[in-house]
């Protein structure tokens, strides 16, 4: 594996994964620096997994217009990649007539950013294309460019497709020291690694401030904003059809009810400022708030049908992204403040930044092989009986149902390891493992097996998300 690259990416969440697979198509070398154990294990794999309608946000802002452009990126990405992703549409649900003010406003600003199909809606049209809202409401908005997705699915095509056209991955490297040597970058990770490259990107998420300091570019702070969510069981009567908005207010869009591309549903996030960015507790009370706010829009949510809560960090920084070449550091870029709608703007966000490092002088010439499609991997939860019998006399893992409230078959973690992810939150983000009403109560174990026979490790090697997470104490 080779250390002197033309580009380095700090970060693989959304941003660094598209940024990647979008250089991929050049004839350079690319190396993506990811301090933990497997990519999207940071903001990345603890949003709302909206692809929003372009509404929200004015087009003066640089977020705005990169929304509007990346959400008309998706459907040939979902072509190219095979990652789940739907277009259900969002609703904007007002409960009170003095919220038609902010609904009317939020309809002309899509209507001026060329929102797709954007529509402002009666109290009848609105309970006509969700029958699940509260009967109070009293009219609304809907944005059928809207949409769902896994985000954590979609990181992980997104660089299985860039290392497919030659990208090279470091996890655990945790850059604590760059030195500009000529025309080139010298990064060094807390273990001793080394990498050499010409330019560099910042996609470090919650951590950009500490990289931008590190690289002696730019002193910001970028803020942790926590957002708390529950998630209910795929039985629940409560799945609307479409994500449901209320009407947000200058602080947050709100409490969302989101039907998952899975069949589960989120109800959340909160909003609340926290110094800590490792911090992703939940609380009774926070938790308490969303649910009583999700029942004024979705009446039928019940308790009874949580299934797990988890909380998720939003890196602040002002009002706007922050994405332009370091004034500073030289042949350094800024990507950073990439908060809500950063998953929707991210493929317009590697557009971006590709067409920064040009005019900062790198030369990109295409590559004739590019190879833009990965491959549609079966899933035995989608499989009719016959096309899993088939499955099974070829190989018979895929008869093994490690997880059976996902329905997830050995042979699944099998390939979820052979493709690097040796984690339980590796396997989980790619599999849906661990992710039923028992949360891995009854298939964790055999998949720690499966990890440590196909990967090699031993059991306290075997971690949760890398570093010091381990699982097992004591012995097997």
């Amino acid at each position: 594996m080779s250390m002197n690259f033309d580009v380095a990416i700090v970060g693989c969440g959304v941003s660094g994964a598209n940024i990647a697979r979008r250089l991929s198509r050049y004839s350079i070398k690319t190396a993506i620096l990811e301090k933990a154990a497997d990519v999207s294990f940071g903001t990345s794999k603890a949003n709302s997994g909206i692809i929003h309608g372009g509404f929200h946000h004015n087009k003066k802002y640089l977020k705005a217009r990169l929304e509007i452009q990346g959400n008309m990126m998706f459907d040939q990405l979902k072509r190219e990649l095979n990652f789940p992703f739907r277009r259900c549409g969002i609703i904007v649900a007002a409960l009170h007539r003095d919220e038609m003010k902010v609904v009317e406003h939020l309809y002309l600003q899509g209507a001026e950013n060329e929102a797709v199909g954007i529509e402002l809606c009666s109290r009848q049209r609105i309970l006509e294309l969700e029958p699940k809202l509260s009967l109070d409401v009293v009219g609304g908005l809907y944005a059928p460019g809207g949409g769902i997705i896994e985000p954590y699915r979609f990181v992980f095509a997104l660089l299985e497709s860039a290392k497919k056209n030659g990208v090279e991955l470091f996890t655990n490297f945790n850059v604590n020291k760059a030195e500009r040597s000529g025309e080139t970058w010298r990064i060094c990770a807390e273990d001793g690694r080394k990498i050499t490259a010409r330019f560099v990107i910042n996609a470090a998420g919650l951590f950009a401030d500490t990289v931008s300091k590190t690289f002696g570019a730019e002193d910001f702070t970028i803020t942790a904003r926590k957002g708390e969510y529950f998630l209910l069981d795929r039985l629940t009567k409560a799945c609307p059809s479409r994500v449901v908005f209320p009407v947000p207010t200058s602080v947050s869009k709100g409490m969302l009810v989101i039907p998952t591309v899975e069949g589960t549903v989120l109800v959340g996030p909160t909003a609340d400022m926290t110094e800590d960015k490792e911090d992703f507790s939940t609380t009774t009370r926070h938790l308490e708030q969303i649910l009583v706010s999700g029942k004024t829009m979705i009446p039928s949510l019940s308790q009874n049908d949580v299934i797990t809560s988890f909380a998720g960090l939003r890196p602040c920084l002002d009002g706007d992204f922050y994405i332009e070449a370091s004034a500073k550091a030289p042949a350094f870029v800024q990507t950073a403040g990439i908060q809500s709608p950063g998953l929707t703007a991210s493929p317009a966000i590697g557009e971006y930044v590709k067409n920064i490092l040009v005019e900062m002088g790198l030369q990109l010439t295409e590559k004739p092989g590019w190879d833009p499609y990965v491959e549609d991997r079966p899933f035995a939860r989608q499989l009719n009986p016959n096309e899993l019998d088939n499955l099974i006399a070829k190989d018979k893992t895929w008869g093994n149902m490690v997880c059976r409230c996902e329905n997830v078959s050995e042979a699944e973690i099998i390939q979820a390891v052979k493709l690097g992810h040796t984690t339980l939150d590796g396997i989980k983000y790619f599999t849906r493992a661990q992710m039923g009403r028992c949360q891995g109560g009854f298939c964790t174990y055999k998949i720690i097996k499966i990890i440590m026979r196909e990967a090699g490790l031993s059991w306290d090697e075997v971690t949760k998300h890398g570093g010091k997470s381990g699982i097992l104490a004591g012995t097997l």
